[in-house]
């Protein structure tokens, strides 16, 4: 074995260990989230600070930026899988060391402090009692972004964007997105006229017991492939998907008064968690083991929420199963009619129940907000107006209060600014790869008109889920669609949707 094998081999056990430690720190989250006392938040804030410094301890030791050396300078025995490993390893050596630990250390406390306070705010509407630890947040966040801009030699918000989508080009998501915000205008009203011309879809006859959504979405889920023998479902303020593939966790929250909501929150996050579940597990707990950046796990999570499970393939088979779940029967049970339910465009204030098409307006807003944020030109305090502001100039609808606005989502009280882009890189992946999976398997939409995904579930883990980190989002998307990232895609599927004949 040469000098730069046995570097490696130190280097692939170092960086397992590491991956345990962000387990942890993964199950404390879904802990403090679902179950935690509220009381426990201190002692909870202090725990997750403590485990990611010596995360970062770990990955800032100069034994293992030795390692790194020696391995990239004889790198001749890796294979691919061994070199994508080691590009991945000085991706996440090269985040940790632009930071200093006590840096890590308050943004870990900052971060847990601002979700207690959001839980409890949020419900009020309460943005005053927010604004201090959110400004706290954003001051640390900045300051990580200045450190690793500098160390990147990029600009501040490809750093931060880099964290969840490697080797982000922000002037090109920007581009992306600023065209489908002149693309929405005319295309809104065009499909609104056609639903117009329609016959308004029936509401299903409430309200829906909490105890019979649980049922309905727990075999939905199975449905879709996920295995109750090592996963979860539970409830929580923010639906959320985490855990590893032999540990599922998903969320929802339910609404007695529609039970779409909690449904197609738990497809949503079925399609996260299989994902997960499909990693190559011979690189288990490695960095080219892991998933390929928030696009690609977006893109898993609304291939299945919303290319498939609002198909009316989909509906074939899911329409008896949902009224028999309620126990209910008649006109607005049909197939057709929660089709048409599921595919209603209807501008609307939260995110997370927005349709398609005005789903990524939620997005270009969020961007653009914490875009300012982060370069200094906005200030926390004048959040919540630039946010109505913004979202009546993308929809022409003003939300009521800060909690249907700036405070309904937990990613800024998580610091995690350079995250949203993402859920629209998604939707753009996921109109590609689920054209893709189409074409070279013309018996998916069938099977999944019986309600079978084995087909879909397969070609996904060949193509998406077993590749791990191996190829970049562009060169995988490549590969298994035949072009890199292209929002001309997820157009042409919207059109084809909503503006079909009726």
């Amino acid at each position: 074995m040469t000098p730069g094998f046995e570097a490696y081999a130190r280097l692939e056990e170092a960086f397992r260990r590491h991956a345990l430690i962000e387990e942890t720190i993964g199950v404390l989250h879904w802990d403090m989230a679902v179950m935690m006392p509220p009381g426990g938040a201190r002692a909870r804030a202090e725990q997750i600070a403590d485990l990611r410094v010596l995360a970062h301890d770990m990955l800032t030791h100069e034994r293992l930026a030795e390692d790194l050396a020696a391995a990239e300078s004889d790198a001749t025995g890796l294979d691919s899988w061994q070199a994508a490993n080691l590009r991945e390893m000085w991706r996440i050596w090269h985040h940790a060391n632009a930071l200093p630990s006590d840096l890590v250390a308050a943004r870990s406390r900052a971060t847990s402090e601002c979700e207690t306070v959001w839980r409890t705010a949020r419900p009020r509407s309460d943005f005053r009692a927010l604004r201090p630890s959110l400004e706290e947040v954003v001051r640390l966040t900045r300051e990580a972004g200045v450190a690793k801009s500098e160390a990147f030699g990029r600009p501040l918000y490809d750093a931060l964007m880099d964290e969840y989508e490697p080797d982000a080009d922000a002037r090109r998501v920007i581009v992306m997105l600023e065209d489908y915000a002149a693309f929405l205008p005319a295309f809104l009203d065009e499909v609104l006229a056609t639903q117009a011309r329609r016959c308004v879809p029936a509401e299903p006859p409430g309200p829906f017991s909490v105890a019979d959504q649980k049922r309905l979405c727990r075999l939905m889920a199975e449905t879709v492939g996920l295995d109750f023998d090592s996963a979860r479902m539970d409830e929580s303020l923010h639906p959320f998907s985490t855990g590893i593939a032999d540990d599922s966790r998903i969320t929802t929250r339910y609404n007695k008064a529609d039970y779409s909501e909690a449904l197609m929150g738990v497809l949503h996050e079925s399609g996260h968690a299989m994902y997960e579940r499909g990693l190559p597990r011979d690189w288990h707990r490695q960095p080219v083991g892991d998933a390929r950046g928030m696009t690609l796990h977006e893109s898993q999570s609304l291939l299945i929420e919303m290319q498939i499970c609002r198909s009316r393939r989909f509906f074939e088979w899911a329409a008896p199963v949902i009224a028999k779940a309620f126990r209910a029967s008649g006109p607005a049970w049909t197939p057709d009619n929660l089709y048409r339910l599921a595919t209603r465009v209807r501008p609307g204030f939260i995110r997370v129940d927005a349709d398609e098409v005005t789903y990524p307006a939620h997005i270009v807003l969020r961007t653009r907000l914490e875009m300012a944020l982060m370069a200094g030109d906005l200030v926390v305090a004048d959040l919540p107006g630039a946010w109505r502001d913004g979202l009546t100039e993308l929809l022409d609808i003003t939300p009521p209060d800060d909690r249907l606005g700036c405070m309904q989502d937990v990613h800024w009280p998580d610091g995690n600014f350079g995250y949203f882009p993402t859920y629209t890189l998604g939707a753009m992946a996921a109109a590609q790869l689920a054209a893709a999976a189409r074409t070279a398997e013309p018996g998916i939409m069938s099977a999944i008109g019986r309600g079978d995904f084995t087909p879909l579930m397969r070609w996904l883990r060949s193509h998406v889920h077993g590749k791990g980190s191996l190829l970049s989002t562009d060169e995988l998307l490549c590969e298994a669609t035949g072009s890199p990232l292209d929002a001309a895609v997820f157009k042409a599927h919207l059109r084809d949707r909503y503006l079909e004949a009726a």
